[in-house]
């Protein structure tokens, strides 16, 4: 798993700088390993940047690291209401090798749809290694719940790339919605869902992956 956790993005609604250290257990069968996500979101008068560290403790024997992963974002404030301008970088390792640079970049708009904000990314996608450019899109929500304490939120990226061992290209689907309840100011308990189309490498169909979480909020 390579999750994209999305609570830097919950500050993007907020406006309010956040890091936090998430540890969720896979409770998918024949994945039975921690995950761990450090992550930050900070705005400034510029606009905001986002980074956040995946790191899989799956390595044979001692459970140790066996992959690890990161994104970061930079947004640029644009003179359009709710527009923006962004450029990614993500990157990572495993026991079998690198995963492989992708850069993106494009423009961010956000909808205000009253009882959530959904910012709507459409990005250039370079990914080490295709044929061709791709595009992504990519959303994320937050929605508090019984004054703060409960949360609902969650991201989703459709992308194309290069389908092996053909000449064409396929669509990609990642979404993981995740639901918190929020223990103290510091310390969530919830779980996120990692529902997937051609993410996961030689798995057919639609694949649907929970986990158990704890978030530590700094």
């Amino acid at each position: 798993m390579v999750p994209k956790i999305i609570v830097g993005m919950i500050a993007v609604c907020s406006l309010v700088y956040s890091q936090n250290l998430q540890l969720h257990y896979e409770a998918a069968e024949e994945r039975e390993y921690i995950v761990s996500t450090l992550e930050m979101f900070k705005p400034d008068q510029y606009g905001s940047t986002f980074w956040f560290i995946d790191m899989n403790y799956d390595a044979a024997g001692i459970k140790g690291a066996s992959l690890a992963y990161w994104e970061i974002a930079r947004s640029f404030t644009l003179p359009v209401k709710n527009l923006s301008a962004t450029i990614q970088y993500n990157d990572g390792i495993a026991d079998f090798g690198g995963l492989g640079q992708v850069w993106l970049t494009g423009l961010s708009y956000y909808f205000d749809l009253g009882f959530v904000a959904l910012p709507l990314d459409i990005l250039y996608r370079a990914a080490q290694g295709a044929e061709t450019p791709d595009f992504q899109l990519t959303t994320t929500w937050f929605i508090p719940l019984l004054e703060g304490n409960i949360e609902l939120s969650g991201f989703m990226d459709l992308w194309s790339q290069d389908e092996i061992g053909t000449a064409g290209k396929q669509l990609v689907l990642l979404t993981e919605p995740q639901l918190w309840y929020n223990a103290n100011e510091h310390l969530a308990i919830g779980s996120e869902i990692e529902i997937s189309n051609n993410f996961v490498f030689g798995a057919a169909g639609i694949q649907v992956l929970p986990t158990l979480g704890l978030r530590w909020s700094f």
